[in-house]
């Protein structure tokens, strides 16, 4: 049986430092990681930048099958001004606004950003899902 969860997420970049260099600018410290992947401690679950042709040759494939792919991460917040600091700090760091903040049918709040190396990002603010107080998520909320 494989548990419920999610333990890294590897994003392949052209250049990892550049990548890494953008969510410095957001705020996140790198944590030590002595083979070639960039990581970033997060809350339950790590996230590693690789350079894309690493990637492809570690996994067998053609590098460009990688590119097909679809993909979002997805950045919860407390507050829907917390989604607007966000972006702007995004914006600030060098990444493409492709959705300003702006509220959704269902009741929410959200706004998506495109990072220099091309990870599409969803900032959101989700009233039925609050957050826990170490800022993990649930779909249905810590209530």
């Amino acid at each position: 049986m494989m548990e419920q969860r999610v333990s890294l997420i590897t994003v392949g970049v052209d250049d990892p430092e550049a990548a890494a260099g953008f969510h410095e600018a957001m705020g996140w410290k790198r944590v030590d990681s002595p083979d070639g992947v960039i990581a970033f401690d997060l809350i339950g679950q790590t996230l590693g930048l690789y350079a894309l042709s690493a990637l492809a040759e570690e996994i067998g494939v053609d590098v460009g099958s990688l590119g097909r792919g679809a993909l979002t991460l997805s950045h919860n917040c407390r507050s829907k001004d917390e989604v607007t600091h966000v972006l702007s700090k995004a914006n600030e760091a060098g990444a493409e606004i492709l959705k300003p903040a702006s509220d959704v049918f269902w009741g929410g709040h959200h706004g998506y950003f495109r990072a220099p190396e091309g990870t599409i990002w969803e900032v959101a603010f989700n009233p039925f899902s609050a957050l826990g107080p170490d800022g993990s998520f649930r779909w249905n909320g810590h209530g």
